[in-house]
C-alpha cells in the first residue's frame, strides 16, 4: 500500500474545506507517522485562532449553542471550524453523530467546516485523534469550537485542547449542585446558564452558581468565571457571552497566559501519550521536557515512543 502524501500546513490553508477534510482524515490513517508528526507540529507552532471548549451534561442546550456561536462569528467575519465530539459506536468505534446532526451550517459556506468525532472510550471526552484534529484546525480557522461529548464531570480533557472553557448549565436539573463539587469548579472560565426562557429557575441556578464562584480561592491577577444568562433558541444574552469569551481571551493575551496554557497543554498531550501506551513506569522513564526542547509535541510522541518500544517492549494496547 501507497504511503499518502502529508501535504504542508500552506497547502491545506490554501485548498479550502477539501484540503482540510483531508487532512483530516490523516489523522488516523498516518496517526504516529514521522510525516503526519511533522505536519501536527507545524500546525502547534502555528496558531491562527483560538479555540472554545463547550462542555456540559446532555441536553444542556450545546448543540444549539454552538449554532448560535457559529452565526455570531460568521457575521462577523470570522473563519469557524467545529470538532463535535460524539460517543462512539459499540460496533464500529466510529461517532454516532448525534451532535453533527444538530448543527445547522450551509454547506456551500467556505467559512465553516465541522467534522464530528469519536470519544473512543475516553471518559475525559477526547480521544488523540481529536486533540490531533482540533491542533489542525486552530492553524486554519479563527475560531475552532469544540463541543463536547456530554458526560458531566468527568470531561476534565476539554481544558487541556481549548483556550476557553465554557460550561453550559441547565436550569432545575441539579446541575448548578453538581457545579459545586471542586472537579467542576475549577474547569470554566465562563459559564453559561441557558434556557434563559425559562424565567425564574434560570435566575436561579445562576445565582447558585455564581454564589459557588464566590467559595473558590483565586490568587491575585487570576481570572474569574463570569456567569452569563442565555436563550439560544430566544436569542437573548449572546452579546454577554461574547463579550465574557472576548474578555477571557484578551486576559490570555495579557502576561503570556495564552502562550503558558498552551505549553502545558502541549506537554500535557505529550506524557498522556506516554501514560496510556506504557503506564506510569513508561513515562517515567521519558525525560518529556528535553523531548519537548528538540521537536514540537506530535514529534516528541513518535520519539519517545519509538525509544520506550525498544527498552521496555511494545506496549499491550499497540
Amino acid at each position: 500500500m501507497i504511503a499518502s502524501r502529508i501535504p504542508s500546513l500552506a497547502e491545506i490553508r490554501a485548498g479550502g474545506k477539501p484540503a482540510v477534510a483531508r487532512a483530516l482524515a490523516l489523522v488516523e490513517t498516518a496517526h504516529g507517522s514521522e510525516g503526519l508528526a511533522r505536519l501536527l507540529d507545524e500546525a502547534t507552532a502555528n496558531p491562527k485562532g483560538e479555540v472554545l471548549g463547550l462542555t456540559g451534561p446532555p441536553g444542556v442546550g450545546k448543540s444549539t449553542l454552538t449554532n448560535a456561536l457559529i452565526t455570531g462569528a460568521r457575521r462577523a467575519g470570522r473563519t469557524v471550524g467545529v470538532v463535535a465530539v460524539d460517543p462512539s459506536s459499540r460496533f464500529t468505534g466510529g461517532a454516532l453523530l448525534g451532535d453533527r446532526t444538530r448543527l445547522r451550517t450551509d454547506p456551500d459556506d467556505q467559512g465553516v467546516f465541522v467534522r464530528s468525532m469519536a470519544a473512543r472510550d475516553r471518559l475525559g471526552g477526547l480521544s488523540d485523534h481529536a486533540v490531533a484534529a482540533i491542533v489542525l484546525m486552530r492553524a486554519v480557522y479563527d475560531l475552532v469550537v469544540v463541543e463536547s461529548v456530554g458526560i458531566g464531570q468527568s470531561e476534565g480533557d476539554i481544558a487541556f485542547v481549548a483556550d476557553t472553557v465554557l460550561l453550559c448549565i441547565q436550569p432545575g436539573s441539579g446541575d448548578s449542585l453538581q457545579f459545586m463539587k471542586a472537579g467542576v469548579m475549577e474547569l470554566p472560565d465562563v459559564v453559561c446558564v441557558t434556557k434563559a426562557d425559562m424565567g425564574e429557575p434560570a435566575r436561579r441556578a445562576m445565582a447558585d452558581v455564581a454564589g459557588a464562584l464566590t467559595l473558590a480561592v483565586h490568587a491575585p491577577g487570576a481570572w474569574v468565571a463570569p456567569v452569563v444568562l442565555v436563550s439560544s433558541t430566544a436569542l437573548t444574552g449572546l452579546d454577554a457571552l461574547a463579550e465574557a469569551i472576548a474578555g477571557h481571551g484578551r486576559w490570555l493575551d495579557g502576561d503570556d497566559h495564552r502562550a503558558s496554557r498552551r505549553a502545558a497543554q502541549a506537554r500535557h498531550w505529550v506524557e498522556d501519550a506516554m501514560r496510556v501506551r506504557f503506564g506510569a513506569r513508561g513515562l517515567a522513564r521519558v525525560d518529556v521536557g528535553g523531548a519537548l526542547r528538540e521537536r514540537g509535541p506530535f514529534g516528541a510522541i513518535v520519539a519517545l515512543d519509538g525509544d520506550l518500544e525498544g527498552r521496555l517492549g511494545r506496549p499491550a494496547s499497540a
